[in-house]
């Protein structure tokens, strides 16, 4: 594995302001902003949207407030960053070989230890081709500075394949200092009232780990989806839902929305 020093940031000024005092701002902002309930139980996971943050930011703050109510005793260590590949391919589960993550914030470690792990076991390949363009796993990185730090990060795209196999590499790299973090939006282009209802149906699977009645219609990360929900039941997590809204009670149109929920995972230790 050639070693690929900076995974540069490929969406800033897109996705999310470029500028760092202007994106901290905005992120904080989005995080004060949040009135969720902190969930019961030990914090173990979220799943949050992953559209530019004007959209879809509100409802991932939802999520990421949840960590200001972790006891600095039992605050992560590192982060399981997990979404789907939108732009090249993936098959199975896809890492990447750079040893940080660059954003307008600073730059995050890559978890290296964990990863060199997962390729050992034969549970990851490398491919920094799907991961250089990819945004899903990228909007998350400023949350994760500006509520943790510069924590360290794995960052693993998870394409079509059997979730159970997917799993395996959660499995291994999910540890008791570990926070995972699990990256889809819900419903695509529906009018606003349908994809409430649509979002409502996925939601309510979601809480109830039914991975297998998930499919691409109803999240654009479904198969990472299915291969945390998995390990979540596995383990006897609890999956709950902290925040559901669309494009169109944000920032956008009504007619075509995109569907946007938070979610927290909690349990004892795995």
């Amino acid at each position: 594995m050639a070693p690929v020093p900076v995974r540069p940031a490929a969406v800033a000024g897109a996705f999310y302001p470029a500028d760092p005092a202007e994106l901290a701002a905005h992120v904080d902002a989005l995080l004060a902003a949040a009135d969720v309930a902190p969930p019961a139980g030990r914090l173990r996971g979220l799943i949050v949207p992953h559209a530019g943050t004007v959209y879809s930011g509100p409802v991932a703050a939802s999520a990421y407030a949840c960590l200001r109510s972790v006891p600095a005793a039992v605050r992560p260590a590192s982060v399981l960053l997990v979404g789907p590949a939108h732009r090249v391919p993936v098959r199975g589960v896809a890492t990447t070989a750079a040893e940080q993550l660059d954003t307008p914030l600073g730059r995050l470690p890559v978890d290296t230890g964990a990863r060199d792990r997962l390729l050992r076991a034969g549970l990851v390949t490398v491919d920094d081709a799907a991961h250089a363009p990819e945004h899903s796993l990228e909007v998350q990185l400023p949350f994760l500075v500006r509520a943790l730090g510069p924590v360290p990060v794995l960052p693993l795209l998870v394409g079509a394949g059997v979730p159970a196999e997917a799993a395996a590499a959660l499995e291994a790299a999910w540890g008791p200092d570990t926070l995972l973090v699990c990256s889809t939006d819900l419903s695509h282009y529906e009018d606003l009232e349908s994809a409430r209802r649509h979002d409502v149906r996925t939601a309510a699977r979601i809480v109830a780990c039914d991975h297998r009645a998930i499919g691409p219609w109803d999240a654009c990360g479904a198969h990472p989806l299915a291969a945390v929900l998995t390990t979540v039941a596995r383990r006897g997590y609890r999956v709950r839902l902290l925040d559901l809204r669309t494009s169109g009670d944000t920032a956008g149109p009504r007619d075509r929305v995109v569907g946007y929920g938070a979610f927290a995972i909690t349990g004892s230790e795995g």
